[in-house]
């Protein structure tokens, strides 16, 4: 019986570490009381007083007479980003791919990488802007930037916006250090820890690992080539009430898949009845070659928020966001951000990038790159078809392709594989919420030209054959 009790106190104390590690408890918090604790994990007062005592002994916890029990000022630990949940294959977490890209050796094969090639990108135009900004006034290579960001690229991004449908003020639309800092600063600004926000399964896997930081829970609506499942989205909205979905609705990150009009529409018809906030991540919208439906400009910035940035088309070296959204949000998110980051991006990234659009460049060279990345999609896929490795869909634009195995090959196992040759893939569960894209993998299309992908993909799939 003593065993018994012990592991009963162990449990009791196991639960309460784990919902101050998961910051469900903060230093300060008063814990639930003895009794009802003790119902809650179906034991006697006396275990959790023991548990609680010895929680103390350690210092996580400490006791305030006649008042009860409470979490040390000292008792929160770091937050480890890998460990926030279940410890998982290091092959399909969400920073794998991300670390695999960033650190990689430069003469690196980067198949799995989100970016186009450097030789792919403007450098003329960014370069004649560079030249233009070493003779602007000495402030502005030496100021903080403006709370809301550079007026020039907010009147052409405006500009921009009019011109598929959505007329919105200046009030409506402020600049991010970068699109990654457009959603953590809407996280921080919607969310608490232990809410639920909703992605596509699969998405963006950078969106679950800055979630995961932000300690809510993550659902998943499967994904399907016209949006998400409207059915499964309509009855998570209905059962675990997100606070956000964040989704990619032009050429969907990773799948290629475009938002069809009956979709988007019920989409936004369930977000209104469950009071959902939807944010629209826009990054591939220059990719298209004609516009398709946006959730932004069919919601007029009501509840949805639309956010972008320039590093897929322009430089992934040059950072800057934006965030348009209701102006009494953005007055928030001004505000957050110059509490986190004192001020709006760096003038020297946002006057490059602006004048990059307004010249005449811009235009030609997305219309270029479309044409270069259509004809990379379709002389990948002929590779990938000798292989048995076929397309979930061909994109209408976009560099990624979404392709399925043969055979119910474990993607993870060959992109651990393929990185020992210097090779990084990008492995379908790290985009999965559900872990159910096993077996599939996400070229870049534009990165799949070195003629090693293909050697040493086809060595891997020899190598490890399915089970």
């Amino acid at each position: 019986m003593k065993n018994g009790k012990a592991t009963r106190t162990g449990e009791v104390m196991a639960a309460i570490r784990s919902k101050v590690s998961a910051r469900a408890l903060l230093p300060g918090d008063r814990l639930p009381s003895i009794r009802s604790f003790a119902a809650t994990m179906g034991v006697s007062p006396s275990t959790v007083v023991e548990a609680y005592d010895r929680l103390a002994a350690e210092g996580l916890i400490r006791a305030r007479r006649g008042s009860g029990f409470y979490v040390a000022g000292n008792g929160l630990p770091p937050l480890a980003l890998t460990e926030a949940e279940p410890r998982r294959d290091r092959a399909v977490d969400p920073f794998w791919v991300s670390r695999q890209s960033l650190d990689a050796d430069p003469a690196a094969a980067k198949p799995g990488c989100g970016w186009l090639p450097a030789d792919w990108m403007p450098h003329t135009a960014l370069r004649r802007a560079l030249r233009t900004l070493a003779r602007a006034e000495d402030s502005l290579l030496a100021d903080y930037g403006g709370t809301r960001g550079s007026p020039t690229l907010r009147r052409l991004l405006l500009g921009r916006f009019a011109a598929e449908g959505l007329e919105m003020s200046p009030d409506r639309i402020m600049l991010t250090g970068s699109g990654t800092q457009a959603i953590d600063l809407i996280c921080r600004f919607l969310l608490r820890p232990g809410d639920t926000v909703l992605v596509d399964d699969p998405c963006y896997f950078n969106f679950q690992a800055l979630l995961r930081a932000h300690q809510v829970r993550i659902a998943g609506v499967p994904y399907t080539p016209t949006g998400p499942d409207v059915a499964v989205f309509e009855t998570i909205l209905s059962e675990e009430r997100p606070r956000l979905y964040i989704t990619n609705s032009a050429l969907h990150n990773p799948t290629g898949a475009t938002l069809s009009p009956q979709t988007a529409y019920r989409v936004l018809s369930a977000a209104s009845a469950h009071d959902l906030t939807i944010v629209e991540d826009d990054i591939f919208a220059d990719f298209e070659p004609e516009p398709s439906p946006r959730l932004a400009v069919l919601d007029g910035l009501s509840r949805v928020i639309r956010i972008g940035s320039f590093s897929k088309t322009l430089s992934a070296s040059i950072r800057c966001g934006y965030i348009a959204a209701r102006p009494d949000w953005i007055e928030g998110l001004v505000d957050l951000q110059v509490a986190t980051s004192f001020g709006g991006p760096s003038p020297v990234a946002t006057e490059l990038i602006a004048g990059v659009l307004a010249g005449g460049g811009y235009r030609k060279h997305m219309e270029e790159l479309r044409q270069r990345l259509a004809r990379a999609r379709h002389e990948l896929a002929t590779r990938l078809e000798a292989l048995g490795i076929r397309p979930w869909l061909m994109p209408r634009g976009g560099f990624y392709l979404w392709c399925r195995l043969p055979e119910d090959q474990d993607s993870a196992v060959l992109a651990r594989a393929a990185v020992e040759e210097n090779v990084v893939l990008a492995p379908g569960n790290v985009f999965s919420v559900s872990q159910t894209a096993g077996a599939f993998l996400r070229f870049n299309v534009a990165q799949s030209g070195d003629p090693r992908v293909m050697t040493v993909l086809k060595r891997a799939m020899r190598a490890h054959p399915a089970a």
